[in-house]
């Protein structure tokens, strides 16, 4: 039997359970809905942000942008708005590329539904917008990408078209 470390039964439960002597993440409200966005300069590189030691997780990686949507956001507002929050950079251009099933973790500790986007900036007005995340950025040709990535951004750099 398990046992909820936090309200039994409840809905608003902590999301872990103790089972064989450790504590198991398990969703108890579905997948959540994340925007993933690859921002490009419109000429062939892409924006890559290299993550920090107060980074949530995998620090030392290169990776694109994301954030969670919110409650009531359409998908172009959740993407300026992250776009904004982690570049300080307003999007000139946002193109949806696919969806991508995101479950990490064995067992499964999180899942999330990945909507990926394009969004073309200006490269002179990026700059780090949340430095307790990301301690460098940087403009990559495709071909030419820093190691090492964060392991969902191969997925999503496959959806992006190039050339």
């Amino acid at each position: 039997m398990r046992r909820c470390c936090g309200w039994i039964g409840s809905r608003s439960c902590c999301g872990t359970f103790e089972g064989r002597g450790r504590a198991v993440a398990e969703t108890t409200g579905g997948p959540r809905v994340s925007c993933v966005f690859l921002c490009h300069d419109g000429g062939g590189k892409v924006l890559l942000a290299r993550r920090g030691a107060g980074a949530r997780d995998e620090p030392g990686t290169w990776d694109c942008g994301a954030g969670a949507l919110e409650f009531g956001e359409s998908f172009e507002a959740a993407v300026t708005r992250e776009v904004y929050e982690e570049y300080r950079a307003t999007p000139l251009e946002i193109a949806q590329l696919g969806v991508r099933n995101v479950l990490r973790g064995d067992p499964v500790a999180s899942h999330w539904v990945a909507m990926v986007f394009a969004v073309r900036v200006r490269p002179d007005e990026v700059r780090i917008g949340e430095p307790h995340k990301f301690d460098e950025l940087g403009w990559f040709a495709p071909g030419a990408l820093p190691s090492p990535l964060h392991s969902q951004c191969t997925g999503t750099l496959a959806l992006f078209p190039q050339g």
